[in-house]
């Protein structure tokens, strides 16, 4: 069972008949801006996607919102094939590697696991690949993003305002 199954009891089958609603609490756009220059390859248009749909509107309403609920209600989450202790791709891997060594405390969930929510996922988030990573509710992106952010000092200070926050 996934680690977001989990949360209230639900697994993404239940999910789809019914789940509380929980709102999540994004950063203000300011914050978001230097991860979103980073991530400007990354964004719908450049992915063929469409620009005007939001991210997660093709999601049942109940899936979406226990996901959001799952990411709000942890500082830290990495969602992954495999898990923590056996990742199961070098990508996820390094994700892995990564959050260890800035000794945070975090939570994977193992996408391979379930494959309503793998593909739920990568619609909620608009990023096609694994691992996603979210912080404080934001979702910072995979593996690439994430070395990036830790050689350059970012992630440390994101991971710094998040475990204040």
């Amino acid at each position: 069972m996934s680690a977001l199954a989990a949360v209230g009891g639900l697994s993404c089958a239940a999910a789809l008949h019914g789940a509380r609603s929980c709102p999540v609490q994004r950063r203000p756009a300011a914050r978001q801006a230097a991860p979103a220059r980073r991530r400007a390859a990354c964004r719908p248009q450049a992915l063929g996607q469409d620009p005007t749909v939001a991210p997660g509107t093709g999601l049942s309403p109940e899936l979406r919102s226990a996901i959001e609920q799952f990411i709000s209600e942890n500082k830290v989450v990495a969602f992954i094939k495999g898990t923590k202790q056996f990742p199961q791709c070098g990508f996820s891997n390094t994700v892995v590697q990564i959050l260890n060594s800035t000794g945070v405390s975090y939570v994977t969930v193992n996408v391979l696991e379930d494959e309503l929510l793998r593909g739920g996922m990568k619609e909620f988030s608009q990023w096609p690949t694994f691992p996603q990573v979210y912080i404080n509710g934001e979702f910072i992106g995979g593996a690439d993003i994430m070395i990036a952010a830790y050689t350059s000092g970012e992630l440390a200070e994101t991971l710094e305002a998040a475990m204040n926050a």
